[in-house]
């Protein structure tokens, strides 16, 4: 049977629903319920009566009925895979369209409250929801189903069209959602408290995650805070260990106590012990009065111990013996001291082959090493490159007062590409100079460090000629202006300082789309 044309009042409909979507899944998606907001605009805009979201339960092998709008009676519902129409869809990875509810002999009614006249006048569509994390195979996480009025196959099949359309823009935020549930579940099992919908593990004002490893991390967090148990913070210079020693602190119950950091690298060997003891009155040359460790300061807190490799081996065995007897002793006294401290331990060394040098202790490395903690480099997380870009790019043109509103399609290239060797610390220094010597709204290539711009770091092509590295440069100020201008290719002109004519044939000449930059445009309601 030939498809049938869609009616322009009808491509309008899904266009402006399609924008609605991606306006309320935003930069850094929406989770539940905002999942539950693109449900309820799918109803309102197109006239489904129900609009089911499943999402797969890996542990139980089940598709549990997780979010909906127009069902009241769903938190229960479950199906097995292969289990009336959504577990057909689950198994298959096909859509499935019913024309007439009551006339599909697999259709199940189960407890949505759906009464067998309203089924004799209702269809239903049901899509696969896919994802797949960068470099990995996608995977089936759920189903988008609706219950629609019942109508002729082909009518329906631009509906299913349109709603596997939704499922990729949602299938990002139904697997930071499908972990989210799995942590909850694992969470309760423990004892522990539940951590609030929406922060993918954990909140933190400095902390951003959108890559699977880096929500990984702070589901641990967010499981290990609340105890009192050792952590140890393993990673490479400048991923965030004492951002993350911080977010431990602030979940644990002792975080209306103090906060207590110490990088041991930092101080000669000699002077480690006494910021760590404290020390009396003359104990040594300079030692003027008595001062109290930081085992002490933080009794009651946290003590966050970075670069805990670096310690002496004298140093070492008084650390193990302030977590095992939670007692310490001052430098040049005897009596000692008990503590009631929470140790967090962080290191960019390998351990494993200290112990093997003879320069960590075994029986340390055992007390430090109760809940380890691996922080991925930047280089194998690029998802949370451009959010953390977007992130110091807002800090610090509000610290600068700069008028710096978003980064270039081509500066943005420029930063997923290079490798990170300093990893979060070197991009917050990348873009805070960045932000610095910007001089108009947007960041580009020319305003992020050498490093970033050579073959070697960002494997850009350098044999580019004269002509081809203009052109490349003209395309890039004209994709500027027309995301500047919503796809007005007027106003993008009177931006550029060119006329139409001009700005209409280089358009050709790139073949871009002006009416893809429109998104956001105002609509009509």
């Amino acid at each position: 049977m030939p498809r049938q044309a869609i009616s322009p009042e009808r491509q309008s409909a899904y266009f402006d629903t399609l924008i609605r979507i991606v306006e309320e899944i935003g930069p850094h998606g929406a989770m539940q319920s905002g999942l539950k907001t693109i449900l309820r605009t799918l109803c309102d805009e197109h006239g489904y009566k129900r609009a089911l979201l499943t999402i797969f339960d890996p542990e139980t092998n089940t598709l549990k009925l997780s979010v909906t709008v127009g069902s009241q009676r769903y938190a229960e519902v479950s199906y097995q895979p292969g289990q009336g129409v959504t577990g057909e869809v689950m198994n298959s990875g096909k859509p499935v369209i019913v024309p007439v509810q009551k006339d599909h002999p697999s259709f199940l009614n189960l407890a949505f409250g759906r009464t067998k006249e309203e089924m004799a006048h209702l269809g239903f569509i049901c899509v696969p929801v896919r994802y797949a994390d960068p470099g990995e195979a996608a995977e089936i996480l759920g189903t988008l189903s609706v219950d629609v009025p019942a109508a002729d196959p082909s009518e329906l099949e631009t509906d299913c069209m349109f709603l596997q359309v939704v499922a990729s823009l949602v299938a990002r935020q139904v697997a930071t959602l499908q972990e989210e549930l799995a942590m909850q579940r694992h969470l309760m099992a423990q004892g522990l408290p539940p951590v609030q919908a929406g922060t993918e593990g954990y909140a933190h004002p400095n902390i951003v995650a959108a890559s699977k490893p880096m929500r990984m991390v702070l589901q641990q967090v967010s499981q290990v805070g609340p105890s009192r148990a050792t952590v140890l913070l393993r990673g490479e210079s400048g991923t965030g260990k004492e951002l993350l020693a911080e977010a431990l602190h602030s979940v644990s119950p002792r975080k209306t106590k103090p906060l207590i950091k110490l990088n041991c690298a930092a101080l000669p060997a000699e002077l480690v012990e006494s910021e760590l003891f404290g020390h009396t009155k003359g104990a040594f040359t300079g030692a003027v009065a008595n001062k109290k460790g930081l085992f002490e300061l933080a009794d009651g807190g946290t003590l966050f111990l970075d670069e805990i490799g670096e310690l002496s081996l004298e140093a070492q065995a008084k650390v193990l013996r302030a977590i095992q007897e939670r007692e310490i002793q001052r430098i040049g006294s005897e009596q000692t001291i008990r503590v009631d401290a929470r140790l967090i331990t962080a290191t960019n060394r390998p351990l494993e082959k200290m112990l093997e040098e003879g320069t960590l202790r075994e029986d340390l490395f055992y007390r430090i090493n109760v809940f380890p903690i691996f922080i991925p480099p930047l280089r194998e997380r690029r998802l949370d490159i451009l959010p953390l870009s977007e992130h110091f790019m807002q800090r610090y043109a509000e610290e600068y007062g700069k008028n710096v509103k978003r980064i270039s399609t081509p500066a943005i290239d420029l930063l997923q590409q290079y490798h990170w060797p300093g990893n979060v610390r070197e991009l917050a220094n990348c873009m805070e100079r960045a932000v610095l010597i910007c001089d108009e709204e947007v960041i580009r290539t020319y305003h992020l460090p050498p490093s970033l711009q050579t073959a070697e770091s960002s494997a850009t092509d350098t044999s580019l000629s004269f002509g081809e590295a203009v052109s490349r440069f003209e395309q890039e100020l004209l994709v500027d202006a027309l995301k500047k201008a919503r796809g007005n290719m007027l106003q993008a002109a009177r931006d550029l300082k060119a006329s139409y004519r001009i700005i209409n044939y280089k358009v050709k000449k790139y073949r871009l789309d002006p009416k893809k930059f429109a998104v956001g445009r105002s609509r009509k309601r």
